[in-house]
């Protein structure tokens, strides 16, 4: 917005960032309108509905009355649900006051922000990373500290890289896995290596993101908060968007010590209060009752994920990894840079980006965004059909490009 230093707003809002994930949302929407047929592998959505017995779940909640306030934290029936899947799923031990329930995962981040960092303190976030951490860090005053790791990895940093990062100023580090942008899925050992670093500096905090977990191609989930040495300084975070494709009902949830849960509640008491009553039954009924549509759901995933690397590696020049989990692949496209169709010169991840929607009409998102400067992120949450269609147009781009 070129002409928002005219106005008034705060340094806060000016120096954030917008989210590049919705911007290119928006991009392939405009675009869509002007007549083009747009192909919008851009945003973290699953293309599936929520799963009916949630939906009658929210219509008898409505039909019984629940039009009404909740709990800052959460119903308590929703709340004993997550314990019960904690147990179940993580074999994390946690009681309804270490909960809370918020609208959604990034509120709930956002609540830990507030609720545990002071002007200048550090948050180690592994990179690539989900394009908001950054911004609601900045936003809580603290200051991010990207450690980056690239396909040679699995883009999954080490930890001896966590190590070299880590300051007297560090006061948290965030990750999800499985990860967006990448799919990749951090194993048991390399968290516990990772927990033996952090262990060693008692006011490190670690926000473990795991909103991707049922959509996890290992059947090897380990949540951090599991390893003992870190177990008490551990806060995790799920959801209900991604493995039930319960996007719009904007639900996420924390479990973790109950004196940081009841600073997140006093933070979410003056900003939203609690999430909506209705939703909040379904969303206990998503945890306790039939599982299989989630299941059916992941194994849709996994076909796409392998129709799409064997389409992608077919593309000269693009560098693929085998994401475990989440539904992304992040190629690796820095061979391109420098190339040229004899009007648009690639230079970075971003233009690559914008010359994919311009040219094939097919809505991508960059690298820049993750933290990865040399990649860009599909998302294959979308018909076969249309991966297909998809990754033939942007072969067919990039032939242009010399």
């Amino acid at each position: 917005m070129s002409a928002v230093s005219t106005y008034p707003l705060s340094q806060r809002v000016m120096r954030m960032e917008e989210s590049a994930t919705l911007r290119m949302t928006q991009l392939a929407r405009n675009l869509k309108a002007q007549g083009h047929d747009v192909i919008s592998l851009s945003i973290g959505e699953p293309d599936f509905d929520t799963p009916d017995h949630i939906k009658e779940a929210a219509k008898k909640a409505l039909d019984e009355g629940y039009t009404k306030y909740t709990p800052v934290p959460g119903l308590m029936e929703l709340r004993q649900a997550i314990c019960t899947k904690f147990k179940r799923d993580n074999g994390l031990e946690f009681k309804p006051d270490q909960i809370v329930v918020s609208n959604g995962a990034k509120q709930t981040i956002a609540n830990l922000c507030l609720a545990l960092l002071d002007e200048g303190d550090e948050v180690i976030i592994l990179a690539p990373y989900w394009v908001s951490y950054s911004a609601i860090v900045e936003l809580a005053g603290g200051v991010p500290v990207l450690v980056k790791a690239g396909i040679e990895q699995d883009y999954k940093v080490s930890a001896e890289q966590v190590a070299e990062a880590m300051t007297d100023k560090t006061k948290m580090v965030i990750f999800s896995s499985p990860c967006n942008p990448t799919g990749s899925v951090f194993l048991r050992s390399e968290l516990e290596a990772i927990a033996d670093v952090l262990s060693k500096q008692e006011n490190i905090f670690i926000v473990s993101d795991e909103i991707y977990e049922y959509i996890n191609f290992t059947d090897q989930h380990t949540s951090i908060g599991t390893i003992p040495s870190v177990a008490d300084r551990t806060i995790t975070v799920n959801g209900f968007a991604k493995g039930f494709a319960m996007t719009g009902w904007r639900l996420g949830y924390m479990g973790g010590p109950a004196w940081i849960a009841e600073a997140c509640t006093k933070i979410q008491g003056q900003v939203t209060s609690g999430a909506n009553s209705f939703g909040q039954r379904a969303a206990a009924e998503a945890l306790l009752g039939d599982m299989t549509p989630s299941t059916d759901m992941r194994n849709a995933f996994l076909t796409r994920r392998d129709l799409v690397i064997d389409l992608l590696n077919e593309i000269p020049g693009f560098k693929v990894n085998k994401p475990e989990g989440a539904f992304y692949i992040f190629p690796d496209i820095s061979e391109y840079f420098g190339k040229s169709d004899g009007e648009v010169t690639i230079n970075n991840a971003d233009e690559f980006a914008e010359y994919i929607l311009n040219t094939a009409y097919v809505a991508v998102v960059s690298g820049s965004a993750f933290g990865a400067d040399n990649c860009f992120r599909l998302s294959y949450a979308a018909s076969e059909d249309q991966l297909r269609e998809a990754i033939r147009r942007i072969g067919e781009a990039v032939q242009k490009l010399k």
